[in-house]
């Protein structure tokens, strides 16, 4: 056990978190998402929805504040406009953890798969809500 670690932390996924870097994209994609075929580093996290993991992600991984969009779901296919309630406890916890600085923006169902192919990683989730997808670009920690 360590101290200060989200339990949902585990060796896998700590160490993918580790191994990333600045620019690089994580992927934490629900339980019906193509994890498997899609990308060929995979860590999974069963026994936990989608914005639990993102909370326990967020609670060590800093967002690009380098760029637009540091943070992405995916598009309801047929009503761009839609924003099912798993996206907005994304947003919820997105804001809670950057401090309101990051809105999350939408991506095209096949655009979001094709970003997905070339993710560093992808944490899949027990998530059962539809659209409960979410992309992140690593930031920086900046010195004190």
């Amino acid at each position: 056990m360590l101290k200060g670690l989200d339990p949902l932390l585990g060796p896998d996924l700590l160490h993918v978190l580790r191994a990333m870097g600045h620019g690089d994209e994580l992927v934490i994609v629900d339980a019906n998402f193509p994890a498997a075929s899609t990308c060929p580093r995979v860590v999974r996290v069963d026994g936990a929805d989608a914005v639990r993991v993102l909370d326990a992600i967020l609670s060590v991984m800093p967002l690009d504040d380098f760029v637009d969009a540091p943070c992405a779901r995916m598009e309801v296919v047929g009503d761009a406009a839609a924003e099912p309630p798993v996206c907005k406890a994304f947003q919820e916890v997105i804001d809670r953890h950057e401090q309101g600085r990051f809105k999350l923006a939408t991506i095209e169902r096949f655009a979001f798969y094709e970003r997905a192919r070339k993710a560093f990683a992808l944490v899949q989730s027990d998530e059962r809500r539809l659209y409960g997808n979410v992309l992140l670009k690593m930031g920086v920690v900046r010195p004190d």
